[in-house]
């Protein structure tokens, strides 16, 4: 780093905290007790929250990794932080609403909200300080040896500043609106995650006089419209945050006053509708008036500058009306998930990874009709490592053929420009009974897809809405056809959305299938979605919340079994998260009785695997990598002759008590012996998996002398890719 740099940037690359160095392993505090589930002895349960904040730090340590690509760890600092904001937004901000419970009501919970905050906390800063470390002491010097340099207003050349002056008269300045703060006046409002500057000042008129204390100007930093970065002049890759920009000119936008030092501020609103049980009324109507809301959310952080002066502090807690809770101490730059945006140089190829681009099918690549091919067999679709293509071409070969006579579909999470939709609506223009079921209660999804379900009804598409008390998270499609032979039924299920801009980030599975066996329980499904039925009947599909947990409980049961008469017994189970007491429970028994349970788990782990006597046959990892692992998938050993469930669900209460969600059997021995090759690589890496130990210390899976390193996303990718070669260059069915 450049000697008249560093100085600044000791400071400036502070986040969250006063930086300093940390080990990779994530502090954890003592256990709070779970945060929504009692327990008997309090050490088998880890906290929800705080596992959650351990896989955050597992994202953490994908930053910290010498060995990911310089650009890769930027983009792994902004998924960092706009995780951690998300959870202020909604975990914590659900918190603190408990700390306005009358004593009476907070003595009924099972664990203490201020207690699990100050852990929170606790861990939080451990966490921002690594952060910081990171940034400042690995990130910013690999920047500047490749050529690229983050500069601030105070160590602009001649020419950086005239052109700066010249960005900031044309495209800043006329998008400011500086604003006097006053002790006499009401509290202004901040928007929510949006970056302000409060800077001190000082009347001209009074500078001569010496006035002690200061008065203070607010000004909001216009991102968006404007980008975070701007790209400067100059030898090498300059880049500046625009609130560097803005600093370097405040004298123009408060011309009566002395304008001192300038320190960033944000506040963070809960951002949750508590409409998880609304039982009557008009639910899309409470929803469209709640989003209005959304930003007008109580405070549940206030992000301010370290180096800020305690009188500035001070004012602005009282003027905004906030609580000492509020406040969290940071640093001189806030919403660090805009590194998402931070300019690449054109020279930076090999800052990056190699692209791994979505592969066709081996089996579907030039077939002529998807639903023909499905109807021969079943195929399995894995995304990103495969195109997402077939899906919407799926939906649009449904609408465009003139046998097709209906499509039922739940939606949860669309994308901005949905194809599947526009197949949809294409499909009802046509003529066809085109019935969906739209989840509006998807959080921060809700606007969306508000927005297509007007669109798709204008078009006659039937729309359906969030049943009451419930969510509706499963990935399910219907097609029926009018065929030569008679009535034909094609599914879909899957175990994440329909959603063609997350396939290209979340990995999850989908199945096309015509087997009957499936597409006369998804019919089930669908029924009891829009008829007053009280659960769907279904032979072969476990479905939630009636028959999920039963399944489920049955096969892990069976193992307990197997293993007790001494024959083969285990279980492979991959999920995002583990939360539902009655199934860490289970997953205990089974440990003490004898029965291996092999753990993937992305997110958080309330269970404490590897915990003398009650969980030393239980293992379990976390695999952080470049895509985020979404699927869920639950395979049982079944004395022998394995059975294996892929899954929208993961073993949640909410997921197996309050959702509508399907785990569905690979019947397919094809698609099975691919699942299986997944499931085996998952479990084989030992390069981005870390072990879930009863502290969840976050170490890495060690790679013992000789053996192959083993990467398991990049290695499902090439075997993929080996399926296609050896398909040969024609492919089909």
């Amino acid at each position: 780093m450049n000697d008249h740099t560093k100085a600044e940037a000791e400071r400036s690359t502070a986040v969250e905290g006063t930086p300093k160095d940390q080990p990779t392993s994530v502090a954890q505090p003592s256990a709070s007790g779970p945060a929504e589930s009692p327990g008997e002895n309090p050490d088998r349960f880890l906290n929800r929250e705080i596992t959650w904040l351990a896989f955050n730090g597992r994202v953490l340590q994908e930053a910290m990794d010498p060995r990911v690509p310089l650009f890769e760890r930027l983009k792994f600092l902004a998924i960092f932080s706009s995780n951690l904001d998300e959870f202020f937004r909604v975990r914590v901000a659900s918190l603190r609403s408990l700390l306005r419970l009358k004593k009476k009501k907070l003595r009924k919970l099972d664990f203490r909200p201020r207690r699990l905050l100050r852990d929170i906390h606790f861990v939080v800063t451990s966490q921002q300080e690594m952060f910081g470390s990171t940034l400042r002491s690995q990130i910013l010097p690999e920047l500047e040896a490749n050529g690229i340099f983050l500069l601030n207003h105070r160590n602009l050349t001649r020419l950086q500043t005239a052109f700066l002056e010249s960005f900031f008269t044309e495209k800043v300045r006329p998008l400011m609106d500086p604003l006097l703060l006053t002790e006499t006046e009401g509290p202004t409002f901040l928007d929510d995650g949006r970056i302000y500057l409060v800077t001190e000042l000082w009347p001209k008129v009074d500078i001569s006089l010496g006035s002690e204390r200061p008065t203070y100007g607010i000004i909001g930093v216009p991102t968006p419209p404007l980008p975070r970065f701007v790209v400067v002049p100059g030898e090498g890759h300059n880049v500046l945050f625009i609130e560097d920009v803005i600093r370097q000119f405040l004298p123009t936008l408060f011309p009566d006053h002395e304008v001192g030092s300038a320190y960033g501020v944000k506040l963070s609103r809960d951002a949750d509708l508590y409409l998880e049980d609304e039982f009557e009324g008009d639910l899309v109507g409470k929803i469209r008036k709640s989003l209005g809301k959304r930003d007008l959310g109580t405070p549940s952080r206030f992000l301010y500058d370290l180096q800020a002066p305690y009188a500035l502090v001070s004012f602005l807690k009282d003027h905004l009306a906030l609580e000492d809770d509020d406040l969290v101490p940071g640093g001189r730059y806030h919403n660090l998930q805009d590194f998402f945006q931070f300019p690449r140089p054109k020279n930076g190829q090999g800052l990056t990874r190699p692209p791994l681009e979505p592969l066709p099918h081996a089996d579907l690549r030039n077939v002529p009709s998807l639903l023909d091919a499905t109807r021969e067999r079943d195929r399995i679709l894995h995304f990103p490592y495969q195109s997402f293509s077939y899906v919407t071409r799926f939906f649009q070969e449904a609408a465009r053929d003139p046998r097709t006579r209906k499509i039922w579909i739940t939606l949860y999470r669309v994308a901005e420009d949905s194809a599947v939709v526009e197949a949809l609506i294409e499909a009802a223009r046509a003529g066809k009974e085109v019935s969906c079921f739209v989840e509006v209660k998807a959080r921060f999804d809700e606007a969306r897809n508000l927005k297509w379900a007007g669109e798709m009804e204008e078009a006659g598409v039937r729309v359906f809405y969030s049943k009451p008390g419930i969510k509706v998270h499963s990935k399910i499609a219907l097609v029926t056809r009018e065929e030569e032979d008679g009535i034909r039924d094609y599914g879909f299920l899957g175990t994440g959305n329909f959603n063609e801009s997350t396939a290209r980030i979340y990995a999850d599975h989908a199945l096309l299938t015509a087997d009957s066996r499936l597409t006369k329980d998804l019919d089930q499904v669908f029924r009891f979605l829009w008829e007053d039925i009280p659960e769907p009947h279904c032979d072969h599909l476990l479905v939630a919340p009636a028959k999920l947990r039963e399944g489920l409980e049955r096969a892990i049961k069976g193992e307990i079994a197997a293993a007790l008469s001494g024959g083969i017994a285990g279980m492979a189970l991959k999920m995002n998260s583990l939360e539902d007491p009655r199934m860490i429970d289970l997953l205990y028994e089974a440990s003490q009785k004898g029965v291996r349970v092999n753990l993937i788990i992305r997110g958080i782990c309330c269970m404490r695997p590897g915990l003398e006597d009650l969980g030393e046959n239980v293992k379990a990892r976390s695999i952080v990598d470049r895509f985020l692992e979404h699927a869920r998938i639950y395979r049982f050993v079944d004395g022998g002759s394995p059975v294996m469930y892929l899954s929208s669900a993961d073993l949640m209460k909410r997921n197996l008590n309050r959702r509508v969600e399907v785990a569905f059997p690979i019947l397919d021995e094809k698609v099975r012996e691919e699942m299986e090759q997944f499931l085996h690589l998952q479990l084989s890496d030992n390069a981005k998996a870390r072990v879930l130990d009863p502290e969840q210390t976050n170490t890495y899976v060690s790679r013992r002398v000789g053996e192959p390193r083993v990467e398991a996303q990049e290695g499902f990718y090439r075997w993929l890719e080996e399926q296609l070669v050896d398909s040969g260059p024609g492919g089909g069915s």
